[in-house]
């Protein structure tokens, strides 16, 4: 299993949950397991083209990737963060 930290701005759709747990031996494969149990989130951090939306980061440890396709080991730590705009 993954462990996934989800911001803020995404705890809407995990029930308030900021850290999960998730299966795959990919980010896009995590992500889809974590869109099976909590909808909507995988559209909010990947676009239409299958591509991590510009204001969205990925982080698997420390290492940044924009990948879907990017390996994941089992107790890897994929962070998700989100830019926050205001005026």
């Amino acid at each position: 299993m993954t462990h996934v930290l989800i911001p803020s701005q995404l705890t809407s759709y995990t029930g308030g949950e900021t850290r999960l747990e998730a299966a795959g031996s990919t980010v896009g494969a995590v992500l889809e397991d974590l869109d099976a149990r909590f909808p909507g989130l995988k559209f909010r951090v990947i676009d239409e083209q299958d591509r991590v939306r510009r204001h969205m980061r990925l982080y698997v440890g420390r290492e940044e990737t924009r990948s879907l396709a990017a390996p994941l080991a089992a107790g890897d730590e994929l962070l998700i963060f989100g830019a926050l705009s205001g005026g």
